[in-house]
């Protein structure tokens, strides 16, 4: 059986290499090509291309880059004659995917298409729901809330569980098999994003907040998680004497608390129980903010706070994301017991609700 796996992006390849594993270890005669990362090479995954290459955010991102971007839509779309897959797994990276996905229908007509953590149309762009019933033989949900929402536009979607929780719980068990059992210590966790863009625009501004707190307590230290596939380099212009991990889920474990660019990692630094509040850089955020209403079709940003239907964590946003509001939420964070005690059952509320269907996707190919 031959697949053809597309990821766009760090978080991406690490979810789609597990996604291989599994279909190995059912499809013994099984062959993998595709678009993705380290993880997935090191499974047995041919590579394409890498997600160095394709991991774009932003309209300047975009448009600097638009000569790689057409090579990549190539690459994928060659490689998918070449292979004829007989099932195209499709993950995350929806402005890519959904073209690659029509492309598929419409030159392979007897490859399955599978979309599994499909975009988040439930935020925005609600209408690529048509385009992923059109395209995809079935779309793998992460989220509990995903299949009413298909469901209310008359398609299916299957939540298969959360790769976030299922990882992290696999992580804790080997690393903690008996919880935590340790006093979180003096650190500050800095996570400025995946992407180079984000980093550019984020950290900055991320790293001025937390040394303007660091400075008020003495044994205080700021820890920057280094983002895989990212140039260790890009992080040196702005570090002084800040600390860089690689190990995000370990630091997250340790510090006391943490400023996390919006997405999956404020998803995992609640999982693990890190008091947090998170930051999103938007271009011209005044006028998008004004657009809200009309842009946004959930009253939240962050993973967190949707997935619980209330604000759980401080969303600082667009003109919300200052240097300001960074510090006078880290002084809560660090300060106020019973502001974090609440954030923290808010962080369990969560949990309970990921946990509630156990992914077992390979059932469903």
């Amino acid at each position: 059986m031959k697949f053809f796996v597309i990821a766009g992006e760090a978080s991406g390849d690490m979810h789609a290499a597990k996604l291989i594993a599994q279909l190995q270890s059912q499809h013994t005669n099984a062959h993998f090509v595709g678009m993705g990362g380290d993880k997935m090479q090191a499974i047995g995954c041919k590579l394409l291309q890498h997600y160095r290459e394709m991991a774009f955010m932003g309209v300047m991102a975009v448009l600097t880059n638009l000569t790689k971007i057409k090579r990549n839509f190539t690459i994928a779309k060659e490689g998918l004659l070449v292979h004829k897959p007989d099932v195209l797994i499709l993950v995350d990276y929806p402005s890519f995917n959904l073209k690659i996905a029509k492309f598929c229908k419409k030159h392979l007509p007897n490859t399955k298409v599978f979309y599994y953590i499909p975009p988040k149309i439930w935020a925005w762009k609600t209408w690529r729901v048509h385009q992923i019933a059109k395209y995809c033989d079935q779309v793998w949900g992460i989220f509990p809330f995903e299949p009413a929402f298909y469901a209310r536009y008359g398609y299916s979607c299957r939540y298969v569980g959360n790769p976030t929780y299922d990882a992290l719980m696999e992580w804790k068990s080997q690393h903690f098999p008996n919880g935590y059992g340790h006093q979180r210590k003096d650190i500050i966790a800095i996570l400025p994003g995946s992407r180079k863009s984000e980093i550019v625009n984020c950290l900055p501004k991320m790293l001025q907040a937390a040394r303007m707190v660091a400075a008020q307590y003495p044994s205080m230290q700021i820890h920057i998680a280094q983002a895989p596939g990212i140039n260790p380099e890009l992080y040196q212009e702005y570090v002084q004497h800040e600390t860089l991990r690689y190990d995000t889920y370990e630091l997250l474990t340790q510090a006391k608390v943490a400023v996390v660019n919006s997405g999956t990692a404020t998803l995992e630094t609640a999982i693990l129980q890190c008091p947090q509040t998170a930051v999103y850089h938007i271009a011209c955020s005044k006028w998008v903010m004004w657009l809200k209403p009309i842009v946004f079709k959930i009253p939240h940003f962050t993973l967190v706070n949707i997935i619980a239907k209330r604000e759980v964590i401080r969303e600082l946003i667009a003109v919300d994301f200052t240097v300001a509001n960074i510090v006078n939420e880290l002084e809560l964070l660090l300060n106020d017991t019973a502001y974090v005690n609440q954030m923290l059952q808010g962080y369990e509320q969560v949990a309970s609700t990921l946990q509630s269907n156990p992914s077992e996707l390979t059932k469903l190919v």
